[in-house]
């Protein structure tokens, strides 16, 4: 069959190479892709938040297979729009986005349905949460509270302030750092502590497969410093969840959330990420996503042994239950590579040297997010996360040791990457 894949980032050159492994694949094509994808995919130049277009692309090419990205692809409605039309598409309904696109409608969600979460409170606009941090409803002045935009905000609407006054302070820049719409409405949550991890599924209705824990890196400096970024790393390990963990997350998380779904007239189908912490009094979530984390997606994916294109079809026949997702042992790294002055305003347009050294790594894949090529094999800095280094080992501290000297052999003017993936 011919497959699809939307988006453009190193998700979706991850998501793109599991799929070119597949031997029910007939062509690939990725819109809009990257310099990176083009390798082994056709890149078609049509927006990924295009939905109408994308919808006559597919139907113009008879595509078998669609696969969405991101969430910004996911809130124009693409699934039920390419259903509609009788398409057979990855990702859930634009009613089940809302379990991301809005931080009130997710935590309200978590309420109705008992699943643990942060207390917290909604606000309908920047100077009403001043009001209720001010009324004390978190704590004293010298109380940690983590500040939310309500809209989408690849990855960057979320503070953790250490007190009241920089609680003020983050919500009172919140527009200006991800947009005036983003941050329309405000969720004040109080701060949990504990052991931070991501988990995903394939989900389907009531089914559902896990894959293996990981977690992400946000920040931009060493020992978690500096402003939130997309995320600057990611890895997966056992360790990260145990046995009885992962049966807590099912009973009192997952179920639950699958079960309201259903219960709230919307079934979810796709790929469900959950942000946990899991404190002293188990685990809570933190927040949903309805898609592949980036770069979750590259340290999981590299790992995935049974052939996407049969996992994508159970779950859009609705026998997700009958499929046996199997994954290589050990664990992964992802460092990401990052051009200088991430992640404000970054500096592009650089050669970027040494990829070919670094390709014959062993166990490693680069992945390609933010480049563009002018010719074969030469290519330049086009973002802020600029490369995925992404290995494998029999143990984390082989797949980090690895993945490091792959990114040691990578150079452009102003790189920087955190040295402390997975430490």
């Amino acid at each position: 069959m011919k497959v699809l894949v939307i988006g453009s980032g190193g998700r979706e050159h991850a998501i793109c190479h599991t799929f070119a492994k597949s031997e029910h694949v007939s062509k690939l094509f990725c819109a809009n892709g990257n310099a990176g994808i083009a390798a082994i995919a056709e890149c078609v130049a049509i927006s990924p938040t295009d939905s109408d277009s994308l919808l006559d692309f597919a139907i113009r090419e008879q595509i078998g297979l669609t696969f969405v990205g991101g969430e910004s692809t996911l809130v124009t409605g693409i699934v039920d729009k390419f259903e509609a039309k009788g398409l057979r598409i990855v990702g859930p309904s634009q009613a089940a986005t809302r379990l991301e696109s809005s931080k009130t409608f997710s935590k309200d969600f978590m309420a109705r349905h008992g699943i643990p979460t942060a207390k917290y409170s909604n606000a309908n606009s920047p100077s009403e949460a001043v009001a209720v941090l001010e009324a004390g409803e978190f704590g004293d002045e010298g109380m940690p509270v983590v500040v939310k935009a309500d809209g989408l905000a690849a990855g960057k609407g979320v503070v953790v302030a250490k007190d009241r006054a920089e609680a003020v302070a983050a919500i009172n820049d919140m527009a200006e750092l991800v947009g005036a719409d983003a941050a329309e409405r405000i969720v004040l949550e109080e701060c949990l502590f504990g052991k931070e991890v991501s988990l995903l599924m394939f989900a389907d209705r009531d089914d559902y497969v896990l894959m293996p824990p990981t977690r992400d890196h946000k920040r931009i400096g060493e020992g978690d410093t500096g402003p939130n970024t997309g995320g600057m790393g990611t890895i997966t390990d056992s360790s990260l969840l145990f046995g009885d963990e992962i049966e807590d997350i099912k009973e009192s998380i997952i179920e639950p959330t699958l079960r309201g779904c259903i219960d709230e007239g919307f079934r979810f189908r796709g790929i469900l990420f959950l942000g946990l912490m899991m404190t002293e009094s188990g685990p809570k979530l933190l927040e949903y996503n309805v898609r592949f984390g980036d770069p979750e997606t590259q340290a999981i994916l590299v790992r995935l042994e049974t052939d996407l294109v049969d996992i994508c079809e159970a779950m859009i026949d609705g026998r997700l239950s009958s499929v046996d997702v199997e994954w290589q042992q050990g664990s992964s790294a992802c460092v990401v590579l990052a051009s200088e002055n991430y992640p404000a305003k970054p500096r592009t347009g650089d050669v970027i040297n040494g990829l070919d050294d670094a390709v014959l790594t062993p166990n490693t894949t680069i992945f390609h997010a933010g480049t563009s090529s002018l010719t074969d094999g030469e290519y330049f800095t086009a973002g802020g996360r600029v490369l995925g280094v992404t290995s494998t080992g029999d143990s984390l501290d082989e797949a980090l040791a690895t993945a490091y000297s792959a990114a040691a052999k990578i150079s452009w003017k102003g790189m920087q990457y955190r040295r402390d993936i997975g430490k």
